[in-house]
C-alpha cells in the first residue's frame, strides 16, 4: 500500500500592498498515520507550560514569558523525525505581474506550486490541508490540485487525493506551519527588534545547520528553502 502523506500549508506577508518585501509561503508534512500522535504532543507541550486553554501556537505570539514553551516546541520539530519543512522565499518588491499577464493572486498560487510540487511522488499519496482565510479560497485550491495533478499526470487525482481548507486554531500541525514559516519570514526581512525571536533564530540555525536565508540543497528534507528570483520584466 502507498505510503500517506498529510502536507499543512500557510503564508506570511503574502497580501500585494501590505508594505512587507518579501513572501515566505511553507508547509509541514509529515505521515497520514503519525499526524494524532504530533498534534498529542504538541498539546502535551502546550500543557507543561500552563498556557491558557485553546492557546494557538503563532509566531507573532513568541514573547519573552514564554519563551521556554517555543523553544521546546521548535526543538521538538527537530528531534521527530517524522516531521518535515519547506518555504519558499519570494520578493515582491520587483514583481511586474502586468508583464506576465497574471494578478497577484493567480501569482501567489502558482508560487505554491513551485513550493509544493517538489514535495510529491508519483507513488505516495498525499492530502493537502491550507489554513482558511476567505470564502474564495476552496475554490482557488481546486485549481492548485487540478495543477498539481496534472503536473504528476495524475488525471485520475490518485496521488493528491484530498485537498481543502482547515481552520488553524483547530489544527496543532496547521499551528506548528505558522510558528515556523514566521520564523524564516523574520530572519529573511533582517528583523531583530524582539530578543526571544532572535534566539530562536538562532536555535533553528543551530539544530538545521542552515543560515536559512539561501537555497538549500533540493533533497534537504528536514529543512529545505527556495529563494525565488523573478524574471526580468519584459520591455
Amino acid at each position: 500500500m502507498s505510503e500517506s502523506i498529510n502536507i499543512y500549508c500557510d503564508e506570511s506577508c503574502h497580501l500585494e500592498n501590505d508594505r512587507h518585501p518579501l513572501m515566505v509561503l511553507g508547509a509541514i508534512w509529515c505521515p497520514a498515520e503519525k499526524t494524532a500522535e504530533i498534534a498529542k504532543r504538541l498539546r502535551e507541550l502546550k500543557a507543561e507550560h500552563r498556557m491558557p486553554k485553546g492557546y494557538e501556537l503563532k509566531w507573532t505570539s513568541v514573547s519573552k514569558g514564554r519563551e521556554a514553551y517555543f523553544l521546546d516546541v521548535l526543538n521538538y520539530f527537530f528531534d521527530d523525525d517524522d516531521l518535515h519543512f519547506r518555504a519558499l522565499v519570494a520578493p515582491k518588491d520587483k514583481l511586474n505581474h502586468q508583464n506576465f499577464g497574471q494578478s497577484h493572486d493567480e501569482w501567489y498560487y502558482k508560487m505554491f506550486f513551485d513550493m509544493l510540487k517538489m514535495l510529491l511522488h508519483p507513488e505516495k499519496r498525499y492530502r493537502i490541508y491550507f489554513d482558511y482565510k476567505d470564502t474564495h479560497g476552496s475554490e482557488r485550491i481546486k485549481k492548485l490540485r487540478e495543477v498539481l495533478g496534472n503536473n504528476l499526470y495524475d488525471f485520475s487525482r490518485e496521488i493528491v487525493q484530498h485537498v481543502q481548507t482547515v481552520r488553524s486554531h483547530e489544527v496543532e500541525l496547521m499551528q506548528l506551519s505558522d510558528f515556523l514559516i514566521g520564523a524564516i519570514s523574520y530572519v529573511n526581512r533582517n528583523l531583530t527588534g524582539n530578543p526571544v525571536k532572535t534566539a530562536l533564530i538562532a536555535r533553528m540555525k543551530e539544530r538545521s545547520k542552515l543560515t536559512l536565508t539561501r537555497t538549500t540543497l533540493m533533497r534537504a528534507e528536514k529543512v529545505n528553502i527556495f529563494k525565488w528570483i523573478p524574471q526580468e520584466s519584459l520591455p
